[in-house]
């Protein structure tokens, strides 16, 4: 087995690798060719939760073999006010051949990552090819990791950022303009100011009650909506949900832990058909993606077990030929 650390992971997983890596995932996963019970979540003390999300690939290819795994989570959302990463774990690989552990590693950064690479993913088949003003709605470290995925997919020339606090988001804003000099950054006060004329949204926040609303969108408009990922949370109102053409990550999990798509459901002003498709469906060529350039996308993204897996195999893989890691023998 080899045990990869956070550092590892930070150099065998670029947001490059990440993007491809989510997008062979999500084919698979719409394709068919994965297991993906629903993630159970328990309370460890509230507002903490461990999250536990296992995932099989049951039909390979020469990229992504089949094989399984398993990530233990825990959700703790004050851990940045003291220096450490809201969501911290472990992810266990095992091969699909006999069934053996063969890696473990830091899951806080593959999470990270593969959530912001999803939101890339997204943006890079439903965004207009034109997009380059991009709105920011939280300040942490998925804020990070979502403008390095946006960057990397569209034309990005301009990013505002709206934050709970003033001195996160400011201090979110000098970090950015040292490793993107080129980029015009603006301090928003509220969220309207944030996405009003925005081309693309990304909502990274852990707000149990909406904070965009669809009254605040614009035609043209893509947005990623990526922090709530428990059935109490929501990030967008029922009326941005009925008002956008919604794709989702997978259909399941979306009617089961998607808050703002289940209470839109519940009060009758959408139903399941109201789902588009899977972004899997879409990067296959099986459905459709914008309609045109003026409609407005959703994106509504839990996050899936099979993006773990993808990039926990590309993680051990990259071990293995870079000599990354730390073997050990469970025998």
């Amino acid at each position: 087995m080899i045990v990869l650390s956070n550092d590892d992971v930070a150099q065998l997983l670029s947001m490059r690798d990440a993007l491809d890596v989510v997008e062979r995932a999500m084919l698979a996963v719409s394709a068919g060719r994965t297991n993906l019970p629903l993630r159970s979540v328990i309370d460890v003390g509230t507002p903490n939760r461990m999250g536990i999300m296992p995932g099989a690939v049951l039909q390979g290819d020469d990229r992504l073999p089949q094989c399984f795994g398993i990530k233990l989570l825990s959700l703790f959302p004050g851990n940045p006010d003291a220096g450490y990463s809201s969501h911290e774990g472990a992810y266990v690989l095992f091969e699909g051949e006999h069934g053996s552990a063969v890696a473990i590693m830091n899951a806080g950064l593959l999470t990270a990552l593969r959530t912001a690479a999803a939101s890339g993913v997204a943006t890079r088949a439903l965004a207009r090819e034109d997009a380059s003003v991009l709105a920011l709605i939280g300040a942490g470290e998925q804020a990070e990791h979502h403008l390095d995925a946006m960057a990397a997919v569209r034309p990005i020339r301009e990013v505002r950022v709206a934050g709970r606090r003033a001195e996160k988001r400011d201090a979110f804003i000098e970090k950015a303009v040292e490793k993107y000099p080129g980029l015009d950054f603006v301090a928003a006060d509220t969220v309207r100011d944030a996405v009003s004329g925005a081309d693309i949204v990304c909502t990274v926040t852990s707000s149990a009650e909406p904070v965009l609303l669809g009254e605040m969108a614009e035609p043209g408009m893509h947005l990623n909506i990526a922090g709530a990922s428990v059935p109490s949370s929501r990030e967008v109102d029922e009326d941005l949900v009925a008002r956008a053409a919604l794709f989702v990550d997978y259909r399941a999990s979306t009617f089961a832990q998607a808050g703002e798509v289940i209470a839109a459901m519940e009060s009758g002003r959408i139903t399941r058909e109201h789902v588009r498709a899977e972004i899997g469906e879409v990067l296959s060529g099986a459905h459709g993606g914008r309609g045109n350039a003026t409609e407005i996308t959703l994106y509504r993204s839990l996050g899936v077990a099979a993006q773990d897996l993808a990039a926990a195999w590309h993680c051990l893989e990259q071990a293995r030929a870079r000599g990354l890691g730390a073997e050990v023998s469970l025998g």
